[in-house]
């Protein structure tokens, strides 16, 4: 069953291009990850990067949370963030239509 992820990353006062450029180089890594099908991420008006992922099951999305290129994410944006990203998985409840109502 696909598995929709929000993390929501709290940059330092004045580092949140440096954030977003920070992070490129991870998501480029984890687009070539198995069952990655959406990793993007997003400015947000209060100040946050917000990134939205769907992976196309459970295990695909721990694997990724369990490998190197998730290492890799951290260790470039550690000096540029607040505190720790907060992450939250989520089960996609289909409303609508199927290409309108859900990720």
């Amino acid at each position: 069953m696909t598995v929709v992820v929000t993390a929501v990353f709290y940059p330092l006062p004045d580092r949140k291009q440096e954030l977003a450029d920070a992070m490129q180089r991870g998501i480029a890594a984890v687009h070539g990850e198995q069952g990655c099908e959406l990793y993007a991420i997003h400015d947000s008006e209060d100040g946050t990067i917000t990134m939205i992922e769907k992976w196309t099951t459970v295990e695909d999305l721990d694997a990724h949370g369990s490998g190197s290129v998730v290492e890799i994410l951290r260790a470039d944006v550690k000096d540029l963030v607040a505190k720790p990203a907060t992450v939250t998985r989520m089960t996609p409840i289909p409303a609508g239509t199927e290409a309108q109502g859900q990720l």
